[in-house]
Order: C-alpha cells, then sequence, then structure tokens
C-alpha cells in the first residue's frame, strides 16, 4: 500500500498592516490632488489670456474659473458611479479607475492646443477634460478613505483615515512646487509658450508610481466580509438616498465651509493677489505652500485627537475657527502685507487641518458598510460642489460687480456658519448614541 502524499498546511495569509494602507491611500491620493491642483493653479494664471483671449482680463480670469467649477460639476457623478461600483465590486477596484481616468484627463490637458492654434474648439476640449478629470475624483476620495478606515483599529480610525485627508495638502505643495520650479526656470514669455504644460505631462510618470502602489494594496476587510455573507446591496445608491438622506445631507453641510475656503486659499488668491492686489506671484505660491504645509501638519493630530475626545467635538471647534478666519482673511490679504498674508493662511490653514482631518471616520461612521463607498462619496461630493465648486467663481463675480472684498468675506462667513450649524446637529446626534 503506498503511502499518501504529506498534505503541506496552506501558509498563514500575511497580516495587513494598517499603516502600510493608510501610507498608501496618501501616496495615490496626494498624486491625484496633484493632478487636480494644477488646473487650479493654471487656471488662476494662464488658461485665461490662453483659452479666452477675446474676453477682457476680469471676464477671462472667470471664464478661466468657471471651467475650474465644471470639475466640481462631474464630482458627483463619480461619486454615484464609482460609489455604486464600490460597494457592489469592492474600494480597492474603483481606486485604480479613478487614478487612470484623473491622469488620462491631466496628461490630455498638457497636450491641448490653445485657442489662438485652434479657436473654440481648445477651451472645449479644456472643459470636456476637466471633466473627466472631476468624474475621476468624485471617485477617489471614498475608496481612499474606506480602505484606511476600514483596515484601522477601531480606537485609531480618525488617525489612520487622516492619510488619505493628508494628500490634499501633499498634492496641493507638489503642484505648488512644480509650478514654481518651472515657472523659475524659464521666463514669463516661454512660461506662457510651453512652461505651463509640463505641470501636467509630468502626471502621466507619477500616475504610473500610483497605480504600482495601488495594485498592491488589500482590499477593505468590511467589504470582504459583506460579500462572503451575501449582504452586498443590490443598487447602494437607491438605499442609501432612501434610509440615510438625511446623513448625506448633513454630510455635505458640514463640508461646505471647509471646502469653500479651501479653494479659496488655494485656487482664487492666488488671481486676486496679482491681478487685483498687484503682488508678485512668486509671494502668493510661496504664502500658499507655506500654509499647505501647515495643513498637513495638522491633519493628523486633529484626527488623533478626534479618537481620543470625538469627532464632533474637534469638528465643532475647528468649524467656530473658521468662521473666524472667513471673517479676518480678506482684510488681511488686502493689506498687501507679506507677513499679514503668511499669518492669516497660516491661521487659516490650521482651522482647516482641523476641520479636514477628521471628516473621513466621520463619514465613514454615519453610514452602514453596505451603502459605506455611495453615501460618504455622495454627501462629501456634494459639499465640494457647493462648496468649493463655486467658490473661486462666485469671489470673481463678486469682486467684479462691487470691486470689494467685503461681499467675498460675507459670502464666507455665511458658508461658515451653515457648516457650523450642521457639525452642531451631527455631533449631538452622536453624543445621543454614545453609551
Amino acid at each position: 500500500m503506498s503511502a499518501q502524499p504529506a498534505v503541506v498546511p496552506a501558509p498563514p495569509p500575511r497580516p495587513v498592516r494598517p499603516l502600510r494602507i493608510a501610507m498608501a491611500s496618501f501616496i495615490g491620493t496626494a498624486v491625484e490632488w496633484y493632478d487636480y491642483f494644477i488646473y487650479g493653479t493654471a487656471a488662476a494664471i494662464v488658461f485665461g489670456p490662453l483659452f479666452f483671449p477675446k474676453f477682457s482680463a476680469a471676464a477671462a480670469t472667470m471664464a478661466s474659473f468657471a471651467t475650474f467649477s465644471v470639475g466640481f460639476l462631474a464630482r458627483p457623478l463619480g461619486a454615484v458611479v464609482m460609489g455604486h461600483f464600490g460597494d457592489r465590486l469592492g474600494r480597492k477596484s474603483m481606486l485604480v479607475v479613478s487614478l487612470l481616468t484623473i491622469g488620462v484627463a491631466t496628461t490630455g490637458i498638457g497636450l491641448l492646443p490653445t485657442y489662438a492654434t485652434a479657436g473654440v474648439l481648445a477651451p472645449t476640449l479644456l472643459v470636456a477634460l476637466r471633466f473627466l478629470q472631476g468624474i475621476g475624483v468624485g471617485g477617489e476620495w471614498g475608496g481612499a478613505v474606506l480602505l484606511a478606515v476600514e483596515h484601522a483599529p477601531p480606537h485609531r480610525k480618525g488617525f489612520y483615515g487622516s492619510f488619505p485627508q493628508m494628500g490634499v495638502p501633499g498634492g496641493l505643495i507638489l503642484a505648488n512646487l512644480v509650478f514654481l520650479a518651472v515657472s523659475s526656470a524659464v521666463g514669463r514669455d516661454a512660461f506662457l509658450a510651453w512652461g505651463w504644460r509640463v505641470p501636467f505631462l509630468a502626471s502621466a510618470v507619477m500616475v504610473v508610481i500610483g497605480l504600482v502602489i495601488r495594485f498592491q494594496v488589500a482590499e477593505s476587510p468590511d467589504f470582504e466580509r459583506l460579500k462572503q455573507a451575501g449582504q452586498r446591496e443590490r443598487m447602494p445608491l437607491v438605499a442609501v438616498m432612501r434610509r440615510n438622506l438625511a446623513e448625506v445631507l448633513l454630510a455635505a453641510g458640514a463640508f461646505i465651509a471647509n471646502n469653500t475656503l479651501g479653494y479659496i486659499v488655494m485656487a482664487y488668491l492666488v488671481s486676486y493677489c496679482t491681478a487685483v492686489l498687484g503682488l508678485g506671484r512668486s509671494l502668493i505660491l510661496t504664502c500658499t505652500l507655506i500654509a499647505a504645509a501647515v495643513w498637513l501638519a495638522v491633519i493628523p493630530w486633529a484626527s488623533a485627537l478626534s479618537d481620543r475626545h470625538g469627532r464632533g467635538r474637534v469638528l465643532f471647534a475647528g468649524s467656530v475657527g473658521l468662521t473666524v478666519v472667513a471673517l479676518g482673511l480678506f482684510p488681511l490679504v488686502d493689506s498687501r502685507s507679506p507677513t499679514l498674508i503668511l499669518a492669516a493662511l497660516a491661521v487659516a490653514a490650521v482651522c482647516l487641518g482641523i476641520t479636514y482631518g477628521p471628516l473621513a471616520a466621520l463619514l465613514s461612521e454615519m453610514f452602514p458598510a453596505g451603502v459605506r463607498y455611495s453615501g460618504a462619496s455622495l454627501g462629501y461630493q456634494i459639499g465640494a460642489i457647493l462648496g468649493g465648486g463655486i467658490a473661486p467663481t462666485v469671489a470673481a463675480a463678486l469682486y467684479g460687480s462691487w470691486r470689494s472684498s467685503v461681499p467675498i468675506t460675507v459670502y464666507l462667513t455665511g458658508v461658515c456658519v451653515l457648516s457650523l450649524a450642521c457639525v452642531g446637529v451631527i455631533a449631538r446626534r452622536a453624543a445621543r448614541h454614545q453609551p
């Protein structure tokens, strides 16, 4: 009788390290937001004269920022489509799709002809590619955040969820560094002729790096449990709108102020300080760069605080700070003092970090796992379109009509008060559900 071959037991699965997943989320998200932010910087600096030369300077700036806003119009569509498949097929696959989408769009923008070469076709293609960028970013945030939060230990979800949040200022820093380097290396004429394309074309290399990292990331354990139990929703969007509509609206309202003030700082102030105040482009880009570094540092600190003291408390304190910043930002910038401008942006960055860092865990905890990608993404992107999506365009229109920054200050303050109220409701709801 022949001996039976020995059965070699399968090796145990490799343990998933939450920090590795979080770092992968940070790197991939930073690459995507780099792509998104170079558009905002280019919209403030070069897209007006290159793609809308028939307009006056003020009208060209407004038209340029209007194309910037198109990306936000597309973000809810990305959130709906990728949220559906993220809840049905998994978080990881949608992160690969989102990165490919935004990478193709960004590289395409770097290859576009200008109005002088292609006429009206040039701004038409610019709008189409910006729309494609928006679809990619709309699906990115939810997947990156859920991978980090759902892999994290229960008592550290705020901290680990902060890593994809850090990708936003990380991408902004990278975008500003590339623009500063290119604009410093070539003259103004060369920058307008071809130098502005370099940051967009460099995206192709960064996207390849991001894809390599994302293919190595493990799927979310929460999604795997749903899949094995056969409990995935057939229509996640329908389910979340039927059962969790109030949470979607509250999530959107809580995010509006952060996104509005963030895009005023990141996009509109570059145009305002150079075109209206006559300050050097390098000055405001450098101040924005420093503020982004402050923002990056505050995010993990505030998120760790939310693990100890509760998301609602930390977000409420930060929202009060944002309201104060809204009142003082433009009066300080209008001083034309580099010191005061830097101080205003640094304080704004602190409050942006406090209100942005814990948001990842907060929105994840507001929705059950089966509709979490759809619910968190939709709330976030609705807040984005009502916040940063229209903020630069509204600010440019208000200044164009009143020739004063006071109406912009009133607008920012009103938005911050709205978010403060939504955060207050969320905090009270969370307190009622605590044991």
